[in-house]
């Protein structure tokens, strides 16, 4: 046998571009990218906008979010598309080889965290409706979940992509029916309901949640959209995802709590005697956020250790699974804070190809930097800001300063 028959190819492209020959069509990149946006930890944003503002309030937070994180998350998808890098190789450009080492962290520290809490967020519900809520049941459940979300993590971009295909219609058309369910029960308008609990929260502070909610999964967009066909696909694919899928939850969350009590569409579907249904739709919205946060993490250890990107999904699925329970007890405050640090990583990437298309170009083999201090500098700064100053929305202050640093720092090398 040859050795170019002997070769393995890398089919997620972990450490090279994704060549065109390995891109996907429109509705596949869209419904992956719909996929991820179906986090169950959104419909708890919506129950908080629910008890904070009216209707008018609740439908302009999210447009206002929605817009805000669209432009964020869009840009990322576009130039993940054009240049056919992962979050990991755009990093090298804009931080440096050993730059990149924190950005890395940072999305691996989260999502993985955020991979646990998701198991979590399945099994403790399910065991307490179905099996009496024992801790046993809880840690088989976690456990169960975890070898099945992990194992299709492993295969990587193909396996996320079949669970996507069967979850987004399931989630949405199931979700959706649930929801329309719990209004027909409740007693009156959608209206009346919301302006019951409204006053705590302003508009632009319920955008901020809407944003905080799903920004540090969005700074991974470019993982996913560098298999879309073009730049306009890449862009296309994720503003529309992201504000079909993230909308969807906070509704989801939003109408379950004013009409029937809970935070999340499993209780309203519990409540409304559909159990298997909503275990259904828990386990598969989950099914998507997860398998996608842990293909990140997996990219991200890659590039710090050296490793593949395999083992990199094996390690930190079998530890996200084995700490999953204690993280959800413990880490889901420290989880969302941290929401404010991957921001200015994502506006960084995204000066970093503006200012320097050149070195982004498919077969370009630009001379990096050991480490970019401008961008590390940037992101710290960025972080602390962020979470310190208590006016506007964190994650756009922490974009400004991130990129104040960023450019002075490019000028100034």
């Amino acid at each position: 046998m040859s050795a170019k028959e002997n070769q393995v190819v890398d089919h997620d492209y972990a450490a090279s571009a994704v060549p065109q020959s390995a891109r996907s069509g429109f509705m596949t990149m869209f419904m992956i990218m719909l996929g991820f946006t179906f986090f169950s930890a959104s419909m708890w944003t919506g129950q908080q906008l629910a008890k904070g503002l009216d209707m008018g309030g609740f439908i302009s937070a999210l447009v206002i979010g929605g817009i805000i994180l669209g432009a964020y998350t869009g840009a990322l998808g576009y130039i993940g598309a054009e240049s056919g890098l992962s979050l990991d190789l755009l990093a090298q450009r804009a931080f440096g080889t050993k730059g990149s080492y924190l950005p890395s962290a940072m999305i691996s520290f989260t999502q993985a965290g955020w991979f646990g809490v998701g198991l979590a967020m399945f099994a403790i519900p399910v065991a307490k409706t179905l099996l009496g809520g024992s801790e046993m049941a809880i840690y088989a459940l976690v456990v169960l979940a975890g070898v099945c979300m992990t194992g299709t993590a492993y295969f990587g971009i193909k396996s996320l992509t079949w669970i996507s295909y069967i979850a987004v219609p399931c989630v949405a058309i199931l979700g959706s029916i649930a929801m329309i369910m719990a209004i027909n029960q409740g007693g009156g308008t959608l209206a009346s309901q919301f302006a019951k609990e409204s006053g705590s929260l302003t508009a632009l502070t319920g955008a901020g949640l809407v944003v905080g909610s799903f920004v540090s999964g969005g700074t991974a967009t470019p993982n996913f959209t560098r298999f879309a066909k073009d730049g306009a696909s890449g862009l296309i694919t994720t503003v529309v995802a992201f504000f079909i899928g993230n909308s969807l939850m906070f509704c989801f969350g939003a109408i379950s709590y004013i009409y029937v009590g809970g935070n999340d569409i499993f209780e309203v579907m519990t409540n409304l005697g559909l159990f298997w249904m909503a275990v259904l739709v828990l386990g598969l919205n989950i099914w998507t956020t997860n398998d996608n946060a842990l293909y990140s993490t997996g990219l991200g250890l890659a590039n710090i250790t050296g490793f593949g990107k395999k083992p990199m999904v094996l390690f930190s699925g079998a530890l996200g699974t084995v700490l999953a329970v204690w993280m959800y007890n413990n880490f889901c405050g420290f989880l969302s804070m941290l929401n404010a640090t991957l921001p200015p990583v994502g506006i960084i990437l995204v000066l970093g190809y503006m200012m320097h298309k050149e070195d982004y170009a498919i077969g370009a083999s630009p001379k990096l930097a050991t480490v970019n201090w401008g961008a590390v500098v940037g992101v710290i700064a960025g972080a602390v800001f962020a979470n310190t100053v208590q006016f506007g929305v964190a994650s756009i202050n922490a974009m400004v300063i991130a990129a104040i640093c960023y450019i002075i720092g490019d000028k100034l090398k």
